[in-house]
């Protein structure tokens, strides 16, 4: 069984992909202490609380795959596209000094749309050349989830693969990224989003969301979106990109309507949204409702993960 270290691990959204498609979580690391406690409740594996900066390879078991989701804040919108003048932008190459210690067969990583072409590409070059000058042969694609598995929320996110062999890298190029579904395949919005939720995600005490979105809403099997200053309904059929700022009250809230009024989305659902079995996967009961909505908006949609992560398999076994 290949065995899987993950850095950046959040609350488990890549791990979980690839213990489903069949490998050994051996070791995750991640800093966020709410993210922590979550993770833990949910895996029983070695998890490293730590600044990935204090760790060193030589308390670590050797893997044959290495995972991270690393920072997306310095290259997203949301964070102004610093970059690398943002220190979480060079925690990347934080990730040298482990693949370089254990020379794994396969590299996975995930980011924000934006990566390949930030600073006019040149992040992507810095990263591609330290993944080429160690040996690795790099397939990368954009996919937005709803267009390549069941779940019905628009998350275009940049995935990189990198293999030691650069047949492997060639078939996986091929055949290995998800394949375009129909839309009668994503689940609905019934499947996703509950009938009712507790009081605390209903906006009768926020007048400046309530009276000013509730014009805007007449369709009680729609998701809609709050900008800002006014709410749109979301007229692709599925939800928005799921944010860290969820719970807060911010910008681009997904937002549905049902009997009882304008609610936001629960966790639970946000759960769901992202792949995850919210009859499985749960929440420390002392988390805060900001922080569930946090560590769901930095994760995964994990059937996308997954299904990499199966072709993965499937191609090391053909070609040694």
């Amino acid at each position: 069984m290949l065995k899987v270290g993950s850095f950046f691990a959040g609350i488990g959204g890549i791990c979980l992909a690839f213990k489903n498609a069949g490998y050994e979580l051996v070791w995750s690391n991640e800093i966020d202490k709410a993210a922590c406690k979550t993770y833990r409740k949910n895996f029983h594996h070695q998890l490293i609380e730590d600044d990935i900066c204090n760790l060193k390879p030589e308390n670590l078991s050797k893997v044959d795959v290495i995972t991270g989701g690393f920072p997306c804040q310095a290259f997203s919108i949301a964070g102004y596209r610093k970059g690398f003048e943002d220190p979480r932008g060079k925690l990347f190459f934080q990730m040298l000094k482990f693949i370089d210690e254990f020379q794994p067969r396969v590299l996975f990583f995930e980011n924000v749309r934006y990566l390949k072409t930030h600073n006019n590409g040149n992040t992507y070059f810095a990263i591609k050349k330290a993944l080429e000058d160690r040996g690795y042969y790099i397939a990368d694609k954009v996919l937005d989830t709803c267009e390549c598995s069941i779940l019905p929320q628009h998350r275009q996110r940049f995935y990189m693969v990198c293999f030691r062999n650069e047949k492997q890298k060639d078939l996986f190029e091929k055949v290995g990224w998800p394949k375009p579904i129909n839309e009668n395949q994503r689940l609905t919005f019934d499947e996703i989003v509950d009938k009712s939720a507790d009081s605390v995600h209903y906006f009768e005490n926020y007048p400046h969301y309530y009276f000013t979105a509730l014009k805007a809403v007449d369709d009680k099997k729609a998701f809609y979106q709050w900008r800002r200053v006014y709410c749109r309904k979301n007229k692709s059929g599925v939800c928005p990109t799921l944010t860290a700022n969820m719970g807060g009250g911010g910008h681009n809230v997904p937002l549905v309507m049902d009997e009882r009024g304008l609610r936001r989305l629960t966790p639970e659902e946000c759960l769901r949204l992202q792949g995850f079995d919210d009859k499985i996967f749960s929440f420390p009961d002392d988390i805060s409702m900001g922080n569930k909505y946090k560590q769901v908006g930095n994760s995964v949609s994990v059937p996308i993960v997954q299904a990499i992560a199966e072709s993965i398999r499937d191609i090391l076994d053909r070609i040694k």
